[in-house]
């Protein structure tokens, strides 16, 4: 469960975020849809810990990020343009990442690059991979360390319609799984198609759509 309290984020004189609070329970997904620079992608910053905020706090687990701890336990999180080793495949990019963090083994990777529709055996390197294929090995790489939350950014960006009706399936069945999914964009209808309640960010505030 992820609590938001009066969440409020300032860059200077500009208040992006005022006073937000709102609570997130596991077995939904959830949409923050909203005008670009609207605050969504702020707001998901403070929620993960990449971003502290002015005021408030965001409480995850029963712990306060920021000051428990520095950034949400057991989260996925894909937020902005995935990043990759340009030069290695996208299995050899999530083996790496697995190597970091030790929380999945090579089954796993495989696993979860069929999952989101690639070929774990493509040598293909990621720097000639589409703009889907990317956004696909972005969802792998957070579902990898099967976290219980799952903080997603843009999901469907560069994803043809076959390829948004799969992940449609696989976030349907991460939620019945009972995990928690927050998913972000500018376009209302990806987000209502895919969410159960919708917030949109409207001069810094969350309102329930």
């Amino acid at each position: 469960m992820i609590t938001i309290n009066n969440l409020s984020k300032r860059y200077g004189t500009q208040e992006v975020l005022k006073d937000i609070s709102v609570t997130f329970l596991p077995g939904s997904i959830y949409g923050l849809v909203g005008a670009n620079g609207c605050g969504k992608t702020t707001l998901m910053r403070c929620i993960c810990g990449f971003t502290r905020p002015t005021g408030g706090k965001v409480i995850i687990a029963g712990k306060h990020i920021g000051k428990d701890v520095d950034f949400a336990p057991k989260t996925g999180i894909l937020i902005e343009a995935p990043g990759f080793l340009p030069n290695y495949s996208g299995l050899r990019n999530l083996l790496i990442l697995a190597s970091i963090s030790g929380g999945a083994d090579r089954q796993r990777a495989i696993n979860v690059m069929r999952q989101v529709g690639l070929d774990p055996a493509n040598s293909k390197p990621v720097e000639k991979y589409s703009l889907g294929m990317r956004q696909r090995l972005g969802i792998a790489q957070a579902i990898m360390e099967d976290p219980d939350i799952l903080l997603l950014d843009e999901p469907f960006n560069g994803l043809d319609k076959t390829a948004m009706v799969e992940m449609h399936d696989l976030f349907q069945a991460l939620k019945a799984n009972g995990k928690l999914l927050i998913l972000v964009s500018h376009y209302t209808q990806e987000i209502t198609e895919n969410c159960d309640i919708v917030y949109e960010i409207v001069n810094g505030q969350a309102v329930r759509i």
